[in-house]
């Protein structure tokens, strides 16, 4: 089982960027995703700066580096930058929307299937083998039963299974909209939001009538309240097929992150709860602990 650290999904100032990468850089993760995937306003890093990090992180780390696009495509400026993005000559690339499978297509460039690509299916899986995909990673959504079905249909159609990567740790990306929740939380429009997403480096939390942890807003993206940790579902993962585990990073813990999972693939059991939600992968509620509920 490998590790991955999924790319930065909140809006952190370069310096805070650069520290956190210089402390992943020495855990021992197997793939590392850079970039921005959620707003193209958020510049703390350009394409070239991103690449830079990218050449230093691979003198100084085993693991392999990947380039993750935007996922939702709103300009053409943005669509410019996406292709500056496959174009890279370098590193593999991350698809997060159809588009960057198209342009990934046309150069005939292998890529990851990333999280955003809605693909619940063995017939939409094989399309994106198709066009190149080597590594999957399911809708956030997705159970064990139903990523176990879609290999299934895979190899019921005589295809190579790709790589798959499962999100197992980190505030759950939802949805995408066109608008910016965080600023519209300041009463700011979205042309002049003055940048107010680095204001929270976890995102702005919110609970419902009942003061339960119900979303998370971060800029244009709606994740979860909780947050997913699949620690104590080890077992599953690896029954399920899982290749890769993704930890999506958080501003604080996740060099313990890291460890609790690394020390639990090295032979350590797994524990028997552990902090956080995992109702999606096991076909339940997402904001369910399944365990508390007696679910399982």
């Amino acid at each position: 089982m490998k590790l991955s650290l999924g790319p930065v999904l909140f809006y952190w100032d370069k310096a805070q960027l650069g520290n956190f990468y210089a402390e992943m850089s020495a855990l021992p993760l197997d793939v590392i995703y850079l970039g921005e995937t959620v707003c193209s306003k958020r510049r703390a890093f350009s394409l070239d700066q991103w690449l830079g990090l990218a050449r230093e992180l691979q003198t100084c780390s085993q693991a392999q580096i990947v380039l993750s696009s935007l996922t939702l495509i709103e300009a053409a400026s943005e669509l410019s930058s996406l292709r500056r993005l496959c174009d890279n000559g370098q590193l593999l690339v991350e698809a997060n929307d159809m588009g960057a499978v198209q342009l990934l297509a046309e150069r005939k460039l292998p890529f990851v299937g990333g999280p955003a690509l809605n693909l619940y299916n063995g017939h939409a899986l094989g399309q994106l083998l198709d066009s190149g995909m080597i590594r999957w990673v399911p809708p956030v959504e997705c159970s064990a039963a139903l990523i176990g079905d879609v290999l299934e249909q895979v190899r019921d159609m005589e295809r190579e299974v790709p790589e798959v990567e499962i999100f197992a740790y980190g505030h759950l990306p939802l949805a995408y909209s066109a608008r910016c929740f965080t600023a519209r939380a300041e009463n700011r429009p979205k042309d002049d939001c003055q940048f107010c997403c680095i204001n929270y480096p976890d995102g702005l939390a919110l609970s419902s009538q009942e003061g339960q942890p119900l979303f998370t807003l971060n800029g244009i993206q709606t994740m979860s309240g909780e947050v997913s940790n699949l620690l104590a579902d080890y077992n599953a993962l690896v029954a399920c097929g899982a290749d890769i585990l993704r930890l999506s990073p958080r501003a604080q813990g996740m060099a313990e992150v890291v460890s609790a999972f690394d020390r639990v693939r090295q032979g350590e059991a797994p524990p028997l709860f552990v902090e956080g939600c995992n109702g999606y992968w096991h076909g339940h509620a997402g904001m369910l602990k399944v365990e508390e509920a007696g679910l399982c």
